[in-house]
């Protein structure tokens, strides 16, 4: 059995786990209560994801994104899609973790009053973020599953 497959599903699965929480927990601050009281057990694990796993899963995408740019050697090159890919993954990286933690770490845990419009704006900004990072994330998706001629 070849390992590259393998490989390259868990690579995305832990890619796509690395962003999960930072495009999904800006929705949770819809319910207007603190999201660390929060009953949802899918908000418990975005939290705990964001908290604690992301440093185990980073070293996770880091080491098979390593063992396929091993794998792929000078073939990496000859498909500009992928470095394109790889390009835009690490902006959407770059903003999950430079403005979207930060500006998260301010909203979790704040109880906002049904008339808080300054609570309100942030989160309705933060969703903002998350819907272009997802947008990113579907671009990706897209030169993966099309490999188009780019140059």
């Amino acid at each position: 059995m070849p390992w590259l497959p393998i490989l390259l599903v868990i690579h995305i699965v832990l890619a796509i786990s690395l962003l999960l929480p930072s495009l999904l927990l800006p929705f949770a601050l819809r319910t207007r209560r603190a999201t660390i009281e929060s009953g949802s057990r899918l908000v418990q694990l975005l939290l705990r994801l964001q908290a604690g796993g992301t440093l185990v899963i980073g070293l996770g995408v880091a080491i098979t994104g390593i063992a396929l740019i091993a794998a792929l050697g000078y073939r990496l090159a000859a498909q500009p899609w992928l470095i394109v890919a790889l390009a835009i993954y690490a902006l959407d990286l770059a903003i999950a973790f430079f403005v979207q933690r930060p500006n998260l770490r301010r909203l979790i845990g704040v109880r906002a009053a049904w008339d808080d419009e300054v609570w309100r704006a942030r989160a309705r900004r933060q969703r903002y973020v998350s819907y272009a990072m997802a947008g990113l994330v579907a671009t990706v998706g897209f030169l993966m599953s099309t490999k188009p001629e780019l140059w």
